[in-house]
């Protein structure tokens, strides 16, 4: 009998589909089934099985109150400003009064005024320009500056003849009519000549205008007429010259020969005065200058000042005012 099986009605071990070792190791496992597993089991700490979240780089966006400012704050904050404000305009102002009064220092040509040469310390600063080898024509440059010489020996003379006046004001107090007159000629001369003559001729060789050689022409000759008083000398006229020269020269020896250098000085300027004079004018005649050029140059500088245009409109209102209220 130990050929037959056990159990007659048992099928084959080999044919068994359930007998695979796979199947057999699902069934027999102590995993529950699907339909029952609990998700929400009655044990046991949930929050322990939890998993808790990753702490990323970013933080959840946290929402802040809205606090508007306090009016306050506002005025505070619309002042500052202001200030700030008024701070930089102040210094915009102050940078345009500097460019200002560079530019009012350097004259109508645009370039930094250079005379008279004074240091930049002094509280006196240059009125005009001058270059004589870049504003004058090369073939005008010489008798220029035989004139500008010509205005600086008179102005020796007239300091030296101040002097000569004041020390025959010391031996005889007659003459302090004499050296009162020689102060005032020294005052007035110097500068005058400067502006009246030197610098119109300066102006008409470096633009060739006709107005300033004529004005040149009216004011030199009245300086020549002077430098001829000057070296007669009349006495009581301020001037040490030739006839106050040899008044003096008998009481006081000194004080004549130094009258005599000035009248010498005097004399120089009168000579030279007048050959310059007919130097430019020969230059003048070469240039095609003419009288109507000067009228014309004169009409159109007046018509385009500022002045006379101020002037003209300030009389135009106040004749409209004074027909308006006659009128009426």
């Amino acid at each position: 009998m130990s050929g037959f099986d056990s159990n007659p009605f048992a099928e084959p071990t080999g044919d068994n589909p359930f007998n695979d070792p796979s199947v057999t190791q699902v069934t027999n496992s102590s995993i529950e089934p699907v339909d029952q597993y609990n998700p929400f089991p009655a044990t046991g700490d949930l929050a322990a099985q939890t998993t808790p979240a990753s702490t990323g780089p970013y933080q959840p966006a946290v929402l802040q109150p809205s606090t508007e400012p306090s009016p306050q704050a506002t005025a505070a904050a619309a002042q500052a400003n202001l200030l700030r404000q008024q701070e930089e305009l102040e210094r915009k102002a102050a940078e345009l009064d500097r460019r200002e009064q560079e530019i009012q220092s350097r004259g109508p040509t645009g370039k930094e005024n250079n005379w008279p040469p004074l240091p930049k310390s002094f509280p006196i600063k240059p009125c005009f320009y001058q270059d004589f080898s870049e504003e004058i024509p090369p073939e005008y440059q010489r008798v220029c500056k035989m004139i500008y010489y010509l205005w600086m020996f008179s102005c020796v003379a007239l300091f030296l003849n101040l002097l000569a006046c004041l020390a025959a004001f010391t031996t005889n107090s007659s003459y302090g009519i004499d050296f009162g007159l020689s102060i005032l000629w020294l005052i007035l001369f110097a500068p005058c000549s400067f502006l009246c003559w030197y610098r119109p001729v300066y102006k008409a060789f470096k633009s060739d205008s006709s107005f300033s050689f004529f004005f040149f022409f009216f004011v030199f000759f009245f300086q020549v007429v002077i430098f001829i008083i000057q070296s007669v000398g009349i006495p009581s006229w301020g001037n040490s010259g030739w006839i106050t020269a040899f008044t003096i020269i008998s009481k006081n020896k000194a004080v004549g020969a130094i009258m005599i250098i000035v009248s010498i000085l005097f004399t120089i300027c009168a000579v030279l005065s007048v050959i310059l004079l007919k130097m430019v004018h020969s230059m003048y005649r070469r240039t095609g200058a003419s009288f109507q050029k000067a009228q014309q140059e004169f009409s159109q500088g007046v018509f385009t000042s500022k002045t006379f245009q101020t002037a003209a409109a300030t009389a135009a209102t106040s004749a409209a005012q004074g027909t308006f209220q006659g009128n009426n």
